[in-house]
Formats: C-alpha cells, sequence, structure tokens
C-alpha cells in the first residue's frame, strides 16, 4: 500500500486531480467561476447555492443604515470587505445620499487590500489596515487604543453577510456608538429545493465534499437540514466521510459551532480554495497494490493503473466496502447492507459480475461460501 498515485504508463495523459469524486458548491456569488476551477480538476461538480443576496436597490434596510451613519458625523469607519464598501457606496450615490463626502473627516480602516482598494477607488483615504486580513487584528487593533479611546466615538462598521456580533459587542463594550452597515444581506434562496437534494446527498454520501465561500452558506445549510430533520444525520456525515472547505475561519464559524471541523485554504481566495479540495480529496483514500496494479477507490469512479473508470452506484458500493478491509473476507450480507437503495446476495453477485467486466479478473476473489476480498 503507498499514498502516492504511480505516473501514468507512458504514452497516456496522467488523470485530473479530482477525477472521480463529486464536488458541491454553495456559493451564490461566483458560483460559476469556482465551479469551473473544480471541474478543470476533474470534478463531477453539483450546485446548490445556499443563499441569496437581497438586490442592494431594494434593501430598505440599507437604506435605514445610511440615513443614521449621515444623522451624525462619524470617528471611525471599517470596511470589512472590497465589494460590501464599493456596493454601499456606489449605492448610496444611487439614492443621493452624500455618504463620501460625509466620510471623509473619519479615518476609515481596511480589513484586507480589497477593502482599501475599493476605500480609494471611492474617492476616500485608508488609515490602517492589517497584515493578517482578519476582522479579529482590527478588533484587537482598536481596543489596544491605537485610534485613541473610543468612548464616546461614533463608529460605522460595514458588514458583508456576517452580523460580526463579538466584534461589535467589543466595540459597544468601550462605551463607543456602533452603527452596523448590513451591505449584500443574504438569506434563503427563493428555491430550497437544491439546498434539500444537497443534504440529502451530504447524508448519503453521494457528494464528497461541499465548499463554502460565506458563513450565511454554511449557516443556510444547517438551517434547511433542520427543517427536514436531519440536522444530526448531516453533522455526522460532515464530521466522518464528506470533506467540508470552507474558504476561511470566518467562513466556517458557522460549521465549528455545530462541531464540524472543517479544512481551509491558507489564503481565502477561491484558488487556494480549489487547490485545497485538490490536495485534501485524493489523500482520504488509499492506493492498494491489487496484485500488479494500482487501484484507488474514490467518489464515483476508480483509479486503476491511473485510468479513470467509472462505477455504476451498486458496482461501486461493494468495492467500497471491500477496499475499507482489503484482504479480507467480506461476507455478502454485508456487502448487501452496504447496496444503495437495499438489495439481496443476488444483486451482490451482479455487481461483482460488473467489477470484473469493468477492472478485468483477478481484483475481487471469491471465497466460497464465505464472501468476497479484495486481492491486495
Amino acid at each position: 500500500m503507498t499514498d502516492v498515485l504511480p505516473e501514468a504508463p507512458p504514452g497516456t495523459e496522467a488523470p485530473l486531480p479530482l477525477a472521480g469524486y463529486t464536488v458541491a458548491v454553495t456559493a451564490a456569488r461566483r458560483r460559476e467561476e469556482l465551479g469551473a476551477l473544480l471541474a478543470r480538476r476533474g470534478a463531477r461538480v453539483v450546485y446548490a447555492p445556499a443563499i441569496r443576496i437581497v438586490p442592494l436597490a431594494d434593501d430598505t434596510e440599507l437604506v435605514a443604515a445610511t440615513r443614521q451613519v449621515l444623522a451624525q458625523p462619524v470617528d471611525l469607519v471599517v470596511a470589512t470587505t472590497g465589494v460590501g464598501f464599493r456596493g454601499w457606496l456606489e449605492a448610496a450615490d444611487a439614492w443621493d445620499l452624500p455618504l463620501v463626502e460625509h466620510l471623509r473627516g473619519a479615518r476609515v480602516l481596511a480589513r484586507g487590500p480589497k477593502a482599501r482598494g475599493a476605500i480609494r477607488g471611492g474617492g476616500l483615504v485608508d488609515a490602517w489596515s492589517p497584515a493578517s486580513e482578519s476582522s479579529a487584528e482590527v478588533l484587537e487593533h482598536l481596543l489596544a487604543g491605537a485610534e485613541g479611546p473610543l468612548q464616546g466615538r461614533r463608529i460605522a462598521v460595514q458588514l458583508h453577510g456576517d452580523p460580526l456580533p463579538d466584534f461589535v459587542e467589543a466595540l459597544r463594550a468601550t462605551g463607543a456608538e456602533v452603527v452596523t452597515v448590513p451591505v449584500y444581506r443574504w438569506v434563503l434562496p427563493e428555491d430550497v429545493e437544491p439546498v434539500r437534494r444537497l443534504v440529502r446527498s451530504v447524508v448519503t454520501g453521494a457528494v464528497d465534499a461541499v465548499t463554502f465561500t460565506s458563513a450565511p452558506a454554511a449557516a443556510s445549510l444547517l438551517t434547511v437540514a433542520d427543517e427536514l430533520g436531519q440536522r444530526a444525520e448531516l453533522i455526522a456525515a460532515l464530521t466522518d466521510g464528506v470533506l467540508p472547505v470552507a474558504v476561511g475561519p470566518v467562513t466556517a464559524g458557522p460549521l465549528t459551532a455545530a462541531g464540524i471541523p472543517s479544512v481551509q485554504p491558507e489564503r481565502a481566495r477561491l484558488g487556494a480554495l480549489a487547490r485545497e479540495v485538490v490536495a485534501r480529496l485524493p489523500e482520504r483514500t488509499p492506493v492498494l497494490r491489487v496484485g500488479e496494479r494500482d487501484l484507488q477507490v474514490r467518489g464515483h469512479a476508480v483509479l486503476l493503473d491511473g485510468r479513470v473508470v467509472e462505477l455504476a452506484p451498486g458496482p461501486m458500493a461493494v468495492l467500497r466496502s471491500l477496499a475499507a478491509r482489503p484482504g479480507t473476507v467480506v461476507a455478502k450480507a454485508d456487502l448487501v447492507a452496504g447496496l444503495p437503495g437495499g438489495g439481496d446476495e443476488h444483486a451482490v453477485e451482479m455487481a461483482v459480475t460488473r467489477l470484473r467486466a469493468a477492472l478485468g479478473r483477478g481484483v475481487v476473489e471469491t471465497v466460497v461460501k464465505r464472501g468476497y476480498r479484495l486481492a491486495a
């Protein structure tokens, strides 16, 4: 047994790194971009947008928050995202509200380079930004008094989907007046059925990984699972089996709160997220030496000597059960239990026949009156 896939035989193309895996995308914004990154690496992509964005032009909450900001001078502004801050300024301009002029007298802090670019693009000056690109460091900077005492000062915090309750309450505890500006509020999609299907697919193991690019999407998936009465099953599947991949720790917040561990790239970028999926999925299933051949069982396909072989659900389920205990005899009754949708011993025998036709003889051995084993 080895942890590294062999090189493809001379004259053949190496398989794409995610060939044979199914990856779900819960993003609403830029879902096609993330899906394309995963598909180019060989994944079968399932789209299930778990949220939708309330259009800025129709967002009465954003209008009310902007008017509240304009009601009195502002001392400090925290821009958490580039697209959010830019959208806020553009929306205020469309509503003929003098937001940019009002903020010129404030010190504007940027959480990261994209927020900094939006501040400058809007005609304002960024006063400071953290090296870590994290809200936690912005909060630490403010609480340490780097911008002066906060008591009695007025702070506007631009939100982007995440209400940042700990951040906001920590500032209010200093005696500051904090005005939160909810830019791009996210709610459940109008059509929730794709998310319901995703919950069922995760529970049954029909997907191999689920990607999250926002905390509201993660929270929405858990909410829909609650409504279906499958929250416990979803958490169990995401904890042991299906791989949750979040773009960053803030996005992973609802998962972490539910006790679901997730993996995250070092940088909160879509490309880095796709590379994290590439790095993590194949390492979860070992490459087995079966006779003179190398075999890796993936989600809906097998890599056999570097060649992708797609299998029907029944044969795939049998092979997965055998691969979980390579070289060990597995009774037919145990293999029946793993068949999708149920079945009987005859169904197992038919699945083994189809496996041998697809993979060649010698991969699955019959042990008379006992069952089958993978010849590993």
